[in-house]
């Protein structure tokens, strides 16, 4: 037999909770947000965490026709580190009145060839955008403000154009299943960023349909 310390074990990847408002605000009031925020998260006294993420999302059909997406992500400051893939299930049917947006949410590291690999698996890219912005976080909960950029040239994160003249938004918790409290919080502290940005519950499958 294999000692503990050398046999294979399986690992297992344990789906979590993503609670989440979204919004957006235009570029000439996102200086005074991200003041607000620099007031109300931790580590003020820090420098702000920037980001340039280069996401991809592939799509694929399984043998029901369901389609599949996965969402590939590198960050172009630091290419050396690994690559993300993130799986994002639907929001979940349950009470209208709940304070936020509950979907499951799978977030793992990977070696560089990932895009590669889902490729050979049959996944189709689908879409691809460019991040860029700030992320401030309070206890569990974590606030993005990122300009959205398209591609000019597929496969080319460096020749970029915005997609508007608005930042995104996103206020999220990620915790294991039960923890619906947590709602709570998230939408507590979206109220403290009013007026400047109106975060709100966003389904994006009813908008695919607008």
């Amino acid at each position: 037999m294999e000692s503990g310390s050398t046999a294979r074990r399986p690992v297992s990847v344990v789906p979590q909770q993503e609670y989440l408002l979204q919004g957006s605000i235009m570029d000439n009031s996102c200086e005074v947000l991200l003041h607000r925020l620099r007031g109300l998260c931790d580590n003020s006294e820090l420098p702000p965490e920037n980001f340039n993420d280069y996401e991809m999302a592939y799509q694929i059909r399984g043998p029901t026709g369901t389609p599949l997406v996965l969402r590939a992500r590198q960050a172009l400051d630091f290419p050396g580190n690994p690559w993300h893939l993130r799986y994002i299930g639907q929001p979940e049917v349950g009470d209208k009145n709940r304070p936020t947006l509950v979907r499951s949410s799978i977030d793992v590291s990977t070696s560089k060839n990932l895009v590669q690999f889902l490729t050979e698996l049959g996944f189709r890219l689908e879409s691809e955008f460019v991040l860029k912005g700030q992320v401030f976080r309070k206890g569990r909960m974590k606030v993005i403000v990122a300009k959205v950029y398209q591609l000019l040239q597929q496969g080319n994160p460096k020749n970029l154009e915005p997609i508007s003249q608005s930042h995104l938004v996103e206020l999220s918790v990620v915790a294991p299943s039960g923890q619906d409290a947590l709602a709570d919080e998230v939408k507590a502290f979206a109220e403290q960023l009013k007026p400047l940005v109106q975060l709100e519950k966003i389904d994006h499958r009813r908008l695919q349909h607008i």
